[in-house]
């Protein structure tokens, strides 16, 4: 364990101004609170604390995040409070901790609560500071690394399983590469031991046939470099393991067949030197076509830079380049981390607004305000989290760093949200393309717009990224939102007409304070979502109808009973046309209804109003509570096709089927379903879903059926007898 003084020193040697009895009054405190705790191996508890502060020396943190990691775990695990924290180290330490203390009780608590609502409360605990994230990581890292002293076998498979799902990949998403590819791998030890122990086999016995490879090829690589006049650095490296069973699994490719088991880092003076060594290597060695890419000219949204190649480097040998400054080196190894580094006489915070892997985080808890699930928002994330980058552009040249797969919608949502909203179509490299084409590098966008287009369920379908799929929800929710209003509001007003009243705000918000609502919008919401019902309105503002309820209910059945052609023009009979089907109003499971039929509405909880058969036994059922019952008639103009079903009995012979469809199709009539039962060597049962307009489109598409020499049966299906 790291002694007081060394702490402090390995703090000094980075950052001359640092706080150092801070330090010492943390390391001293937080030794004394955790006592004589011992963890899992048997060691002094606070053996922990400073190996994480250890941890966040190497990334040259703050004096802040050193003593906010030192005292990480004493609000968690002892009896210290928030108010002692901040009455000792400050308000900002204090918060850090707390920060770090939630994000720690979610851990213990995820074997009983959903991963998904975990890493929400997650992202919102950093967003205020990311330091908190560091901290964690930290703390994370070194628990991966004493994994294997936890003796239940399930609560190691699921720390690891967390850690490869979320804090690795959050990890790589803030710059941080040692982290993640440590992370992963010690994961990857305990979530598939035998494919670890395959790849180290097979990675032992390369090792011995090129023991000498590595140091052989650093050489010959700087030696060429410097005699074209360019002093750099060369650092040589095999990839752990889980990163090259990873490759060996998205190629499906064995391990020899890998090019870049080993890669080796040139780091220069300056960026114009790093685009002279790679002109001299590529025309020292030759050049493997497509494994060329400029991450400097166009970084990777983490902020890392490099030139990236491959060539046929010394001994025929494939070699994996990667050429960047000390800067770029340094934030390549430490992400956003190496944002903090102090430099002599300065102790300037970064602004951390300009820091891109932070925007990246305040996107993504923008993105909670839209009221995803928390395993929608989780699914989106993890898009992002694991997938390669590809750059695209507006016609003005502006660059859009989407992850790969993503499609033209996804580039109108990166722009701004009401761009991807109003989306109709999109113009790539000057070709007018669907704007669920795939982008690729390069590509220029022109995103062409609709007044009054608005986002459909489908586009879901459409998008990669989690902006875009937040945005497209959240669009869908509000207009869902508005329908069941509307709706609400037409139950009410029928309701309260058919009892003689009109429902005018006045009257209606009396019912505000008798059943606690804020607003009518609200209350109309309710009724719209069948949470409650029109009748519940109408007896918290006219109490007196309690005695009357029988009333309420003859209205209703007096509503239904009406003719659909009488009741065109009634204003108590809620119209159900092109607007509603298929919206906040629906029609029942298994039932097929038509225009013509007569029908009824049930209000149905979450789902609006769920229309039925006016004859159906569900109907029957609800006599007894007739304030769920809503009279419905339908919009005799609107030109919507209607789902319906035929059940037929046909000759089992050659062509009988293609006689059926081909009547079906020459009365504009849209086969959506078909299924057949040979009950015998003559005859075969069909069930045909088809599209029709109304009740007399299908009868005269079912006398064209009755009358063909196939069909000895034909009878419409209104509902599952």
């Amino acid at each position: 364990m790291m002694r007081q003084y060394e702490l402090v020193d390995r703090v000094s040697s980075y950052d001359p101004l640092a706080n150092e009895d801070l330090l010492n009054r943390a390391y001293v405190f937080a030794t004394q609170k955790h006592g004589d705790q011992k963890r899992a191996s048997g060691d002094p508890y606070f053996s922990h604390p400073v190996e994480v502060a250890g941890i966040l020396t190497d990334l040259h943190l703050d004096t802040a995040s050193i003593a906010t990691a030192l005292l990480h775990d004493t609000i968690e695990d002892t009896e210290t409070s928030f108010t002692e924290i901040e009455e000792l180290f400050g308000r900002e330490i204090a918060d850090m901790v707390n920060g770090v203390t939630k994000m720690s009780l979610l851990e213990l608590s995820s074997a009983d609560t959903a991963q998904a609502e975990n890493f929400r409360k997650l992202l919102v605990a950093t967003a205020s500071d990311i330091r908190i994230l560091l901290v964690k990581l930290a703390d994370r890292l070194h628990n991966m690394r004493t994994l294997h002293f936890i003796k239940s076998d399930e609560k190691r498979r699921r720390i690891a399983q967390e850690t490869m799902d979320i804090y690795a990949p959050l990890a790589g998403r803030i710059g941080m590469h040692n982290f993640r590819e440590e992370l992963e791998d010690l994961s990857f030890a305990e979530i598939n031991q035998e494919a670890r122990a395959l790849v180290m086999e097979r990675l032992s016995e390369l090792n011995e046939q090129s023991s000498d490879m590595l140091a052989e090829i650093s050489n010959t690589v700087s030696s060429e470099l410097s005699a074209h006049g360019l002093e750099v650095e060369v650092y040589g490296r095999q990839k752990r393991p889980f990163s090259i069973w990873r490759k060996m699994q998205n190629k499906s490719i064995s391990l020899e067949q890998l090019s870049d088991i080993f890669a080796y880092r040139i780091v220069t003076q300056s960026e114009d030197e790093c685009y002279r060594a790679l002109g001299v290597l590529h025309r020292t060695y030759r050049f493997v076509p497509g494994r060329y890419k400029d991450f400097i000219s166009t970084p990777k949204i983490n902020g890392y830079q490099s030139l990236h190649t491959t060539v046929i480097g010394p001994n025929n040998q494939r070699v994996e380049l990667q050429i960047r400054t000390r800067e770029m080196h340094d934030i390549a190894n430490r992400g956003i981390a190496a944002h903090w580094t102090y430099k002599d006489q300065q102790d300037e915070r970064p602004d951390i607004a300009k820091i891109e892997p932070f925007n990246w985080l305040q996107d993504m808890v923008e993105q909670l305000k839209t009221g995803e699930t928390a395993e929608e928002f989780l699914e989106n994330t993890k898009l992002e989290l694991f997938t390669d980058q590809v750059f695209c552009f507006t016609p003005k040249g502006r660059l859009i760093a989407l992850p790969r797969g993503a499609t033209a919608l996804d580039f109108a949502y990166a722009v701004h949200t009401a761009i991807g909203n109003s989306c109709i179509g999109v113009r790539i490299n000057g070709l007018k393309l669907p704007f669920r084409t795939l982008l690729k590098n390069g590509d220029e966008i022109e995103i062409i717009r609709g007044e009054t287009q608005k986002p459909m369920a489908t586009w879901v379908n459409h998008v990669r990224t989690g902006k875009a799929r937040a945005a497209i929800r959240h669009s869908l929710r509000e207009r869902e939102e508005a329908e069941f209003m509307a709706l609400g509001k037409q139950m009410i007003e029928s309701l309260f007409a058919a009892e003689g009243l009109e429902a005018k705000g006045s009257l209606l918000e009396r019912a505000l304070g008798v059943m606690h609502y804020e607003s009518l919008d609200l209350l109309r919401l309710d009724v719209g979502r069948g949470d409650i019902s029109a009748a519940d309105v109408l007896l918290a503002v006219m109490p007196k109808k309690r005695r009357r309820r029988s009333m309420i209910a003859g209205a209703v059945r007096g509503l239904m009973g009406r003719s659909t052609h009488k009741a065109t023009s009634h204003p108590a009979i809620l119209p159900l046309n092109g607007a509603l089907y298929g919206t906040v109003v629906k029609i029942a499971d298994d039932h097929f209804p038509l225009p013509g039929d007569e029908i009824v509405g049930v209000v149905t909880m979450g789902q609006g109003v769920v229309v039925y058969p006016a004859a159906a036994p569900d109907i029957l059922i609800l006599e007894d509570k007739p304030e769920r019952l809503v009279a419905m008639k339908w919009d005799e103009e609107a030109e919507t096709l209607f789902a319906s079903r035929v059940h037929m009995t046909a000759v089992n012979r050659t062509g009988s089927l293609s006689v059926i469809t081909q009547t079906i199709a020459d009365f504009d009539a849209n086969i959506t379903n078909l299924s057949f039962i040979q009950d015998s060597d003559d005859f075969c049962e069909l069930t045909v879903d088809v599209e029709v307009r109304d009740v007399d489109h299908m009868e005269q598409m079912m006398d064209a059926i009755r009358g063909s020499r196939v069909v000895s049966e034909a009878n419409r299906v209104i509902f599952k007898s």
